[in-house]
């Protein structure tokens, strides 16, 4: 192979860049993943965190189908929880907090065992396209042409970036690293829509200047729960210990008493910031009645004097920053090792891309991860994988690959982007998937671990993993068949073992393996009895709703041809029009979820589309 020669290129070694790059490869192509630098690819560029409410399950589905965000997390992680365990099954969510230099190395060590990926040091400048808009090749600052079939950009924050803390600015992607400019012309040339987004970091403060008898002490789980189901046993694995304290009313009155100096409230940033991970001075503002919020302390690896303050994220002078961490609860005498932050950076409308992240307007052009307005590594690591397996399957002249909403967190996530234009940072929760009940981060490899084998990017091991999982959960679903319930525990309702998974008050595993001994001896994982609990447990509720989806498939699924004359639709409201024609959805279950568009529109615009499928075929028939 030429070595500039490739079938390939992602621009951006972040976590989007990484699952781009390895899926691709996977497929059998040929893959440069263009990156500033080399020892970059993989950082954790704000908090070493994988996982937490709804991103657990985008990591879990995202391991699923073959990627590395879990596998990587579970090598580095350093305390595992699982969240939301006073809550149903559906929503409860695996978090860890991970050793950040670990992470990056292990991200950059399966990168280089995957033969087919070339790792280019340089700054991508430029897009070459031929006469019918195809990609072509990407061109560097320094010259060289990586010629390709398809581009992946997934610059993150780096496109045009400013780092912002007071009101002092400078140009970057994140401290100590610069920002990509090039680009950003190239895609204004394109006539690709871009706007101006904003996040931010918290200070870093040395743990041994906090005093943590004032804290309180947040342990790991005692069984914690990785993210890959390639992962074995974690229960040996050494947890450390992260800690909760809190800001104090003097807190509050420092930040407000100095918003002038930072450059979102002086009007220096132009971009709109996530609203729910917000600035200490957003929280000022916005919760001016409060007193109190919550500071998780997080330490950035074993052994670590390193501390992640999250939920203090602030753009304030360092000097402010200082004043004011010093009146929190414990941190009277903190020292700040690196100072937060804000970012200011251009992404893309997201409505202008295709449910494979394709760049409408431009054949083999695809993004994914911040630079489509979203906000988080997993976020980014889902639309990673997405537009990497379709840009490979494109190439190789096989069917596009799309997640549907009841299939995936995933299809949710980016089915919410393509037909919105985020004004601020897009980040998942559980509350976004109206399918959740199906979508449990505990079945996503029996959700999509097949998808993954179809696609031929699956491996051996997983393959062999999977095949034993399934046999364990028709074990245990027999087992639990065949045994009658306890008589001495009263419950009429209940005849089997399986039917005690429904019950309101489940006695629990332990109490059930103490009962019946014998399934110990089945060597099952305590996660594949959890699994069928939950299946049990929402069995009712699931068949309703698949029900639903079923019902609604046919409508969700019907195509809205991209040449489409709205403005001709009679009886269709002037804001429908606007927004579908600005949004331009490909299915009637993108134009269902915009804002603006009501069901009576929806109804006026079937009959539409109707109509215009008789009239084609009428004339076909001529």
């Amino acid at each position: 192979m030429v070595v500039n020669e490739f079938d390939v290129v992602v621009v951006g070694g972040g976590h989007a860049g990484l699952e781009a790059a390895a899926v691709a490869a996977r497929r059998g192509l040929n893959v440069a993943l263009v990156n500033l630098t080399a020892d970059s690819i993989g950082r954790m560029s704000c908090n070493p965190a994988i996982g937490g409410i709804g991103k657990g399950q985008l990591t879990r589905e995202i391991d699923a189908l073959g990627g590395l965000m879990g596998r990587i997390a579970d090598h580095a992680g350093i305390q595992f929880r699982m969240l939301n365990t006073s809550k149903g099954r559906a929503v409860q969510s695996p978090r860890a907090q991970c050793d950040r230099d670990a992470y990056e190395q292990y991200a950059q060590k399966l990168i280089a065992d995957i033969d087919n990926i070339s790792v280019v040091v340089g700054e991508a400048s430029d897009l070459e396209l031929n006469d019918e808009r195809q990609i072509t090749a990407v061109l560097l600052g320094d010259g060289r042409r990586l010629q390709c079939q398809a581009a992946i950009l997934t610059t993150g924050t780096f496109l045009e970036g400013v780092l912002h803390q007071g009101l002092d600015s400078v140009e970057g992607g994140r401290v100590d690293e610069g920002a990509s400019h090039p680009l950003g012309a190239t895609l204004r040339k394109l006539q690709v829509p871009v706007a101006r987004l904003k996040t931010g970091t918290p200070p870093r403060i040395a743990l041994d200047s906090v005093d943590l008898s004032q804290c309180q002490e947040q342990p790991g789980d005692e069984i914690p729960s990785g993210f890959s189901f390639l992962t074995g046993d974690l229960s040996e694995r050494p947890q450390i210990n992260c800690w909760l304290t809190k800001t104090t009313a003097r807190t509050q009155e420092i930040v407000r008493q100095n918003l002038d100096k930072t450059a979102m409230y002086s009007g220096k940033i132009e971009g709109k910031g996530p609203r729910y991970c917000p600035s200490l001075e957003d929280k000022a503002v916005r919760f001016a009645d409060r007193d109190e919020h919550t500071i998780f302390l997080e330490p950035e690896a074993v052994g670590s004097n390193i501390l992640y303050a999250n939920g203090i994220s602030t753009s304030l002078p360092a000097e402010v920053q200082l004043e004011f961490v010093r009146t929190c609860i414990g941190l009277e005498n903190a020292e700040i090792l690196q100072a937060g932050y804000a970012v200011e950076y251009t992404h893309v409308a997201p409505r202008s891309l295709l449910p494979t992240l394709e760049y409408r307007g431009a054949s083999g052009l695809y993004f994914a991860g911040q630079i489509c307005g979203t906000s988080g590594y997993e976020e980014a690591a889902a639309q990673g994988l997405i537009a990497g397996l379709n840009a490979a399957l494109a190439i190789q002249q096989q069917p596009a690959f799309v997640l549907q909403r009841h299939q995936a967190y995933i299809g949710v996530l980016i089915d919410d982007l393509v037909v919105s234009d985020p004004s601020e940072p897009y980040r998942m929760f559980t509350s976004r998937a109206e399918h959740r009940l199906l979508l449990r981060q505990d079945n996503a490899d029996l959700r999509l671990t097949p998808l993954a084998q179809q696609l031929e990017i699956s491996c051996e091991l997983r393959d062999k993993i999977f095949a034993q999982r399934q046999h364990n959960l028709a074990t245990a679903r027999q087992a639990l068949s065949s045994k009658p319930y306890p008589l001495q525990v009263a419950n009429s309702g209940a005849r089997s073992l399986l039917d005690m998974c429904k019950q309101p008050k489940f006695v629990g595993w332990p109490a059930m393996f103490e009962m019946h001994p014998d399934l110990l001896e089945l060597d099952i994982p305590l996660r594949d009895w959890q699994t069928i609990e939950a299946d049990v447990l929402y069995a009712g509720y699931a068949r309703r709703q698949q029900a639903w989806v079923e019902r609604g498939a046919e409508r969700e699924a019907m195509q809205i041809p991209a040449d489409f004359d709205y403005s001709s639709v009679q009886g269709l409201r002037a804001e429908a029009r606007l927004c579908l024609i600005e949004s331009l959805p490909t299915t009637m279950g993108q134009a269902g979820r915009m804002a603006g568009v009501t069901p009576a529109d929806l109804g006026i615009l079937e009959i539409a589309l109707v109509r215009r499928q008789r009239a084609s075929k009428n004339l076909a028939d001529v």
